[in-house]
């Protein structure tokens, strides 16, 4: 008898061990059935996700870029037109592409404001080597290391940099980069500097107070560089309304008075150097800005010495609608030789992204019209 009841439970402990398995041998499969929907489900939001970011409009932030900086922006500037000219003996019209700009700036850990720009640029060859000639090509604009607060309230670029002034004029003072470069800059104008080299730049900025102090190579950033004399170039300004710490824009209210300048040393391999400054002032409300500057060059040889001005205004009249006006004159000391710059137009802002502007521009010497153009400008900031 205690054998059969032995037998018995031997049975039964073995029938219950082998159902125990056939359950969770389902389980297991029930699992996998499981896992493998929702490696599915995985998959279809990855690729849903991978769809809105390429979308034009995305609705979901969100990058699949890999970098070592945790933090990467994109953004570009572009400035499309048409124009209409006798610069000429006859009046031509044509489209243009006048700037496409792409930067990156990579933000660093350690500290979010440090960063890596780099801007690249496009621009048309017009040399006649027969090689490239009409070929659209790229241009290094900026390439360089930003490093917050090296001093008190001052941070450094390293590489190729901005230099001191132009920057600041275009965003304070000039609007419209697009229809005109300012004075200094301007083949037309004194044409003494660009906005670009190679160098380091001190960069100050206070309530009241802001400065840039830099050492370049001096020849410009898409000049030939020689290596025999360096440029040191300046740009103080005084914030009346304590407005230095911000980057303003045209609804904010400022008035600043700066002073700017560049010591070229052995400019351009001419053995002599090349010594100019200038004073600027603005003033800024949301429904107008008046700007006007006077600069001189003291040294610089018979194409560079010379003295001039600038005067330009905003009349914010609509919502979105702003009119133009702006003077530019030089004169050079040695050689008779006037010129004269006129700008008038209006804009309107078409949304955050896009203005359009139509301008009149007469550039003369010596009295003598020389250009004498219609233009029509889209601006475009993504």
């Amino acid at each position: 008898m205690k054998k059969i009841l032995l037998s018995a439970a031997t049975i039964a402990t073995m029938t219950t061990v082998a159902t125990a398995n056939s359950e969770i041998d389902a389980l297991k499969a029930q699992m996998a059935t499981m896992m493998k929907k929702i490696e599915k489900l995985e998959s279809q939001k990855s690729s849903k996700e991978v769809v809105e970011v390429a979308s034009i409009a995305p609705k979901k932030k969100g990058t699949l870029v890999k970098s070592k900086a945790p933090v990467l922006k994109f953004s570009g500037k572009h400035y499309l037109g048409f124009v209409s000219d006798n610069a000429g003996d006859d009046r031509t019209n044509e489209f243009e592409t006048r700037r496409n700009y792409l930067q990156v700036k990579a933000y660093f850990k350690e500290n979010p404001k440090d960063y890596m720009r780099i801007t690249l640029d496009t621009f048309h060859n017009t040399s006649d080597d027969g090689k490239d000639e009409g070929s659209w090509e790229v241009r290094l604009k900026y390439a360089y290391l930003y490093l917050d607060n090296i001093l008190p309230f001052t941070g450094v670029e390293i590489g190729q940099a901005h230099r001191p002034w132009i920057d600041y004029e275009e965003h304070h003072g000039w609007n419209y980069r697009s229809i005109s470069k300012v004075l200094v800059e301007a083949h037309d104008g004194a044409h003494f500097t660009n906005s670009a080299d190679l160098g380091v730049n001190f960069k100050t900025k206070t309530d009241y107070f802001s400065s840039e102090i830099g050492l370049f190579n001096g020849e410009g950033y898409h000049g030939i560089e020689d290596g025999n004399g360096l440029s040191g170039e300046w740009r103080l300004t005084g914030h009346l309304l304590g407005t230095g710490e911000k980057h303003v824009h045209k609804h904010d209210t400022y008035a600043d008075i700066s002073f700017f300048g560049q010591y070229n040393t052995d400019y351009k391999a001419k053995g002599n150097d090349f010594v100019w400054y200038g004073v600027h002032a603005v003033y800024n409300q949301p429904e107008f800005l008046l700007s006007a500057q006077y600069i001189q060059a003291s040294d610089g040889g018979d194409d560079k010495e010379g003295k001039g001005y600038s005067v330009n205004g905003e009349f914010r009249f609509a919502e979105d609608w702003n009119l133009i006006g702006r003077y530019d004159y030089f004169e050079l000391d040695n050689v008779d030789e006037e010129r004269e710059r006129v700008i008038a137009g209006v804009s309107y802002q078409y949304n955050k992204n896009v203005e359009f502007i139509a301008n009149y521009l007469k550039e003369e010497v010596n009295d003598d019209t020389n250009t004498d153009a219609i233009m029509l400008t889209a601006e475009v900031n993504w």
